[in-house]
């Protein structure tokens, strides 16, 4: 059912990761580029706060801003590079709510970086709270730190690799 609904025509097309070959979608483009992440939402109990943490602390850009005063709600993107070419946030603040309960769903939004120890630094540095130093992951040799937004809100670093 999900490989019809993506364009698949084709029954025996089951694995959704793993698109076959060659095919291509409903709009003849090779499978998978007529489909992109646009952004993450986060809701935020202070907008003018996460704001100044996601641009002054991490380096993203200030995007566009929306004000609806009639639904109750302010709506801040921001990102590396404009949205048409990359994925942003959108930081929701829902007027009057100050805070939320993460839960145990959420887990992180990932953001490569050149050096994670160097960023770990910086972040620190601006004010920012460091969770996990960097180090490998786990069973593992990428190198990753965690640090985490004025919500609670999770987000790892990784360090950047070669790539092939």
């Amino acid at each position: 059912r999900l490989a019809g609904a993506l364009g698949w025509n084709d029954p025996h097309a089951h694995c959704v990761r793993c698109p076959p070959r060659g095919r291509v979608s409903p709009s003849g483009r090779p499978f998978g580029t007529d489909m992109r992440i646009l952004h993450t939402m986060l809701r935020v109990g202070d907008l003018p706060r996460s704001i100044g943490f996601y641009t002054g602390v991490l380096g993203m850009q200030l995007l566009r801003t929306t004000e609806r005063p009639d639904q109750q709600y302010s709506l801040a993107f921001v990102g590396y590079g404009d949205e048409s070419q990359g994925a942003v946030l959108e930081l929701t603040y829902n007027h009057g709510v100050e805070r939320y309960d993460l839960g145990t769903a959420y887990g992180h939004v990932a953001i490569e970086v050149p050096d994670a120890a160097a960023a770990c630094a910086a972040v620190r540095a601006k004010g920012g709270s460091v969770t996990r130093e960097a180090g490998p992951v786990k069973g593992g040799s990428t190198v990753i730190a965690f640090v985490q937004d004025p919500d609670g809100y999770k987000i790892e670093l990784i360090e950047e690799r070669g790539r092939p």
